[in-house]
């Protein structure tokens, strides 16, 4: 059930002072100031132009920019297996959850029910990437105000999780894991990943209690973030936010408890196992002190959710098909047999064995930083005929004109951290 998240006793927006501002900021000439990040990496990517008078800003115009990536038009040239390559280079700070997102609505498009087996590892994993990618948001939040030891404490524990990352897929950065009806290859050793898992844990619990006790009760870090970059329940619903920056507001949504999927909902393995137990943390103030606190309180439910699955991983295929002509075969049958390489050749390079319906589908999942979904629509062919992204980065930065108009030149930093924007899920 969702909870509300309690700050502080007395603390409220003041909506009225707010208002009041900004309607009342254009007092003299104003000046145009271009406002981007100075990380060589985002060269292009964002860029806000501000309209000021004096230190308060009067209009604010964000540009996405371009990375040239060509995201969807590439899904025409790729397979439903291959594809997975490009999605998890979108949102970069957690690719692993990508790749579960794009591959869950690929079966949602083809009807398929994945193993119980591989429903408890994409969960696990997912909840992990959300831990992955909020650790680095809260901590670049404290880092962008100057606060730089909660920063390096969230990098430290995201090791761990690209240890598990390699361990499940060979790859630390870019797993490109998931496959459709399943996975790239079964775990190694299970008992060896759940002690991984384990561990990451234990790492990830003792971060965010330090990072929570650096910046909760901050008042440097409370000071410039309170009463900054609000948005209320309604502009969020109008602005089509999702994610924490929509739960920051009020808005009581989260896909995983609305639209459940994997080991969310009830009967997950068709033998009646009960959905995992989870709360969904929902501030009123909707500025970047809320966003903070529910990106917290997110990677403390991800924990839990974890800790629920972790000791419960069931036996089994990890691969929907039964059919071998359906899946790659292992590398020791390509390398050692000519059935094996056949096989490899026919799937990979004749285009052979599963084809699409001729359909359209949209699936989403709640993705750190909000509804993630695809809309995939398929010829027959076993390339998708055309494939849109709703990537929530995308909708939430859309809103920035809103958050800003009004505040100090300095408010921008703070707010622009708030929203986690990933410049790879702007390009279009």
């Amino acid at each position: 059930m969702p909870f509300t998240l309690k700050p502080d006793e007395g603390y409220d927006v003041d909506v009225e002072k707010i208002d009041y501002i900004k309607k009342h900021v254009d007092t003299g000439e104003r000046w145009v100031l271009n406002f981007g990040p100075q990380h060589p990496a985002t060269h292009t990517t964002l860029r806000l132009v501000l309209e000021i008078d004096g230190e308060r800003i009067v209009r604010c115009t964000p540009h996405i920019g371009y990375l040239h990536s060509g995201f969807e038009k590439l899904a025409e040239h790729l397979d439903y297996n291959q594809y997975v390559t490009i999605v998890s280079r979108m949102d970069y700070l957690s690719p692993i959850c990508n790749d579960i997102a794009w591959h869950h609505a690929v079966e949602h498009l083809f009807d398929i029910d994945i193993t119980p087996r591989c429903k408890v590892l994409r969960t696990i994993m997912f909840e992990f990437g959300r831990v992955q990618n909020h650790l680095l948001c809260v901590g670049a939040a404290g880092l962008d105000l100057g606060a730089f030891t909660a920063f390096i404490y969230g990098f430290n524990a995201r090791e761990s999780i690209y240890d598990l990352c390699d361990y499940v897929s060979g790859q630390r950065y870019h797993p490109d894991w998931t496959r459709v009806g399943g996975l790239m290859q079964d775990l190694p050793d299970t008992q060896k990943f759940v002690g991984l898992c384990k561990r990451s844990l234990q790492d990830c619990w003792q971060t965010v209690k330090e990072m929570d006790g650096l910046l909760s009760r901050n008042r440097i870090f409370m000071d410039r973030t309170q009463d900054i970059g609000v948005i209320t329940k309604a502009e969020a619903i109008d602005w089509s936010l999702t994610g924490p920056c929509a739960r920051a507001s009020g808005v009581r949504r989260d896909l995983r408890k609305d639209a459940p999927y994997l080991c969310y909902k009830d009967n997950w393995d068709n033998q009646g196992a009960e959905a995992v137990k989870f709360q969904v943390p929902i501030a009123e103030a909707g500025d970047c002190y809320s966003r903070f606190l529910v990106r917290v309180e997110e990677i403390k439910q991800s924990l839990r959710i974890i800790e629920q699955l972790v000791d419960k991983i069931p036996e089994g295929p990890i691969d929907t098909f039964s059919d071998a002509k359906m899946v790659k075969p292992p590398k020791s049958e390509v390398y050692g047999s000519i059935e094996g390489l056949i096989q490899h050749f026919e799937l990979i390079m004749s285009n052979r064995g599963w084809k699409a319906p001729v359909a359209e589908a949209y699936a989403a999942v709640e993705s750190p930083n909000g509804e993630l979904g695809y809309l995939i629509v398929a010829d027959g062919s076993p390339r998708a005929f055309r494939v849109k992204v709703r990537p929530p980065v995308f909708i939430n930065y859309s809103a920035m004109a809103k958050m800003t108009e009004g505040y100090m030149v300095s408010d921008v930093v703070a707010i622009l951290g708030s929203i986690n924007v990933v410049a790879a899920e702007l390009d279009r």
